[in-house]
């Protein structure tokens, strides 16, 4: 077959750009046979790409600006910073990607990020541990249950734990400063579902704000703070897992949190404990501060949705 008896393709209908119809002249050349998710996926991202572009009219210069904003965001990804992964977060698109997956039945624990600092197998502990080894913050006692959607608890589910310390880092931000695995650790529920640690009260910190996406914060009048938080992943056989956070209600960056990470049923009652006798109780040798926090998981989904390439 030659040049001239070749098929054409469904771009006859299109074949000529137009402003009015340029998102359907870019879709109309995708060929035939290509995977039907990723056609769904390119349309939309043509469509709406199209019509942003449209509505904001943008200049050359404009434009030009654009693109080298989102170059200056692919130069400052290394091995351990994906700028790319920050820019979705800010964006509040990192949250709408893992709502949209993790939509659970009324009752059930809600999800959010996971967060760049999360360091695999952390130190098992017994329950009651304290997982603060540098020493510093406020004193603060963890306790509560892990629950199915019905009230059952959950005997041996795992709470993987970690935060940052008092001055706002986590412990693989400053390697030789922190202890490794600072503020980091393993518990199982026992009996009644229940678990408990000591820890120290978490504080707010800020997004690394020295690349591109710090740059256009700063542009657009907004902070790179994330509210006070710890984070958990609570797992169990038959069980949804979840990749959540607890937040301090005190936190002046609550309702202003860099990446929307904030639920409002994520929100705990931080209770201040200065009573001797629950100081000493607790194996502190201060006041601190008390947690009670349950967890709920629903049962694990029959199916879920595929995370096959589509490219």
């Amino acid at each position: 077959m030659n040049q001239a008896t070749k098929p054409v393709r469904q771009a006859q209908k299109y074949p000529y750009f137009e402003e009015e119809t340029s998102a359907d002249v870019v879709n109309a050349r995708m060929g035939p046979d290509i995977s039907p998710r990723l056609r769904e996926i390119m349309t939309a991202v043509v469509k709406h790409l199209h019509n942003a572009v449209k509505e904001i009219e943008p200049s050359h210069d404009e434009w030009l600006a654009a693109i080298k904003f989102l170059t200056d965001t692919g130069h400052m990804c290394t091995e351990w910073r994906q700028e790319f992964i920050l820019l979705s977060d800010v964006l509040g698109v990192s949250m709408l990607v893992d709502s949209i997956n993790h939509r659970r039945p009324s009752g059930a624990t809600e999800n959010t990020i996971l967060g760049p600092f999360y360091v695999p197998d952390a130190p098992r502990y017994e329950h009651g541990a304290n997982v603060c080894l540098d020493g510093k913050g406020e004193p603060m006692l963890v306790q509560g249950r892990v629950l199915d959607t019905s009230g059952k608890p959950i005997d041996g589910a795992l709470l993987d734990v970690w935060q940052t310390n008092e001055d706002g880092f986590y412990d693989v931000q400053q390697k030789g400063v922190q202890p490794d695995f600072n503020l980091r650790g393993v518990f199982t529920s026992g009996p009644g579902g229940s678990y408990w640690f000591r820890s120290v009260k978490p504080r707010f910190y800020p997004i690394p704000d020295d690349g591109p996406v710090g740059k256009m914060l700063e542009a657009i009048g907004r902070h790179p703070n994330r509210a006070a938080h710890i984070h958990f992943i609570v797992t169990a056989p038959g069980y949804d897992p979840v990749i959540t956070h607890i937040f301090e209600p005190s936190c002046r960056y609550l309702s202003e949190d860099a990446v929307f990470g904030v639920k409002e049923t994520l929100i705990a009652e931080f209770e201040h404990v200065d009573d001797a006798a629950a100081i000493e109780k607790a194996g502190f040798d201060k006041p601190f501060w008390r947690v009670n926090w349950d967890f709920t998981l629903a049962p694990k989904s029959p199916g879920t949705k595929s995370d096959a390439p589509i490219i």
